[in-house]
């Protein structure tokens, strides 16, 4: 079995043991564990996989698997009209996470953010010092 396949089944196994489990966290912040679908960024200077399909509600995680630091950052005219902006840093704008990187927004190895997708559509996104490499798009049903 991959590193890839272990590290699903990881998520899939956490996540159901937390399901019974509240909490009220905003899911928009670093966090230590992967749960749910999960996204890699590489030293290949990729996200893997670079599309992702999940249902309304659900969270994407993405982890830094290795050295390299990098950014999730939205593109704000490509995602829908409404949704919550998303950015490694917690940011409310692409602008203001641009102006903020690398100082705040970088995820180094091993660290991972996460977000959840409340608002169904195409949500493309990018690593800030990466843009021109690493693109990757979450589509929400």
């Amino acid at each position: 079995m991959d590193r890839r396949t272990v590290l699903r089944l990881s998520g899939v196994a956490l996540a159901g043991g937390l399901a019974g489990c509240g909490g009220s966290e905003s899911g928009d912040t670093p966090t230590a564990t992967a749960q749910g679908n999960l996204v890699e960024m590489t030293d290949e200077l990729v996200f893997e996989p670079a599309e992702i399909t999940v249902s309304v509600g659900d969270t994407v995680t993405w982890e830094n698997t290795g050295s390299v630091p990098h950014s999730v950052t939205a593109y704000e005219e490509k995602i829908p009209d409404g949704a919550t902006y998303f950015a490694s840093g917690g940011f409310d704008s692409e602008s203001a996470a641009r102006d903020a990187y690398p100082n705040e927004g970088s995820i180094g190895g091993g660290e991972t953010y996460e977000h959840t997708f409340e608002t169904a559509g195409e949500f493309q996104y990018f690593c800030i010092p990466h843009e021109s490499q690493m693109k990757g798009t979450v589509v929400v049903e």
